[in-house]
């Protein structure tokens, strides 16, 4: 199987994914945006990295010619762009430029490598194409302060999902497209937050399973949906967020 993951930054999820692949024996090829020290570990002869301006359709061309120069046509591929600004910004004080430089890279991007994925796509291949987009909590429940970020989720793992599922079987009667949406997921900077009462309340507080999510939770659902043991489930975006239910928006000082 030959997988490319497409992600703005690569982080530690990316670097579990990327192992766990690995691990399956598939060769994988990697799009990251400047920059992949966390991948430099894993370095061997069935992972291709190269760097990718996701805005540009010259550059995600090339990256596939290289891709397939390598290792031959993609057959699953992951969409994991997720710029997120860390300071909180109201869309009345968010500036236009920010605005749509996270809606670029997160969805234009995602679309620029779901398209030339499609087109390298071979009908009668014994090994049916697969997407998978990384969605979020935000794009089912909003984020305050990060409406760039909620919307460019949002539009993925609905919108452009239900849309892609509907087209991928043009190019293969049995191609499929799914979504998992995380919220909370534990890596450094989120354990650190984690350590405010009042961040951990409002990230949890609606969570039944009251905890995070681990980068090897998001990746065991990643494989799922691009593995055989998910044939059947297309247009499905898998909400990994121990069955939160929604925002906490007041606390009981502001309800008295």
């Amino acid at each position: 199987m030959f997988l490319c993951l497409s992600s703005r930054e690569t982080c530690s999820s990316d670097q579990v994914a990327v192992k766990a692949f690995l691990d399956l024996q598939c060769k994988v090829s990697a799009q990251f945006g400047s920059n992949a020290t966390s991948l430099d570990d894993l370095a061997c002869d069935r992972l291709f990295l190269k760097g990718v301006d996701v805005l540009s359709e010259d550059s995600v061309t090339d990256f596939y010619a290289s891709a397939a120069s390598k290792f031959g046509r993609v057959h699953v591929l992951i969409l994991n762009h997720g710029l997120f600004k860390a300071e909180d910004v109201s869309i009345a004080e968010m500036e236009l430029a920010q605005f749509q430089n996270t809606i670029g890279i997160n969805l234009t991007g995602s679309f620029l490598f779901a398209k030339h994925f499609l087109r390298q796509v071979i009908g009668d291949s014994p090994i049916p194409p697969r997407v998978v987009i990384t969605g979020s909590t935000a794009g089912k429940y909003g984020e305050q302060g990060h409406a760039d970020y909620a919307g460019s989720k949002s539009a993925l793992q609905y919108g452009f999902l239900l849309s892609l599922k509907n087209e991928i079987v043009k190019h293969h009667p049995h191609g499929r497209a799914n979504a998992v949406a995380p919220g909370w997921v534990s890596t450094p900077m989120a354990t650190e937050s984690m350590k405010n009462p009042e961040t951990k309340y409002k990230a949890l507080g609606t969570t039944p399973m009251k905890k995070i999510a681990s980068p090897e939770d998001v990746v065991d659902s990643l494989l799922f949906l691009a593995g055989r043991c998910s044939g059947h489930i297309t247009g499905q975006c898998v909400m990994v967020e121990g069955g939160m239910e929604g925002r906490v928006l007041n606390s009981k000082e502001d309800l008295a």
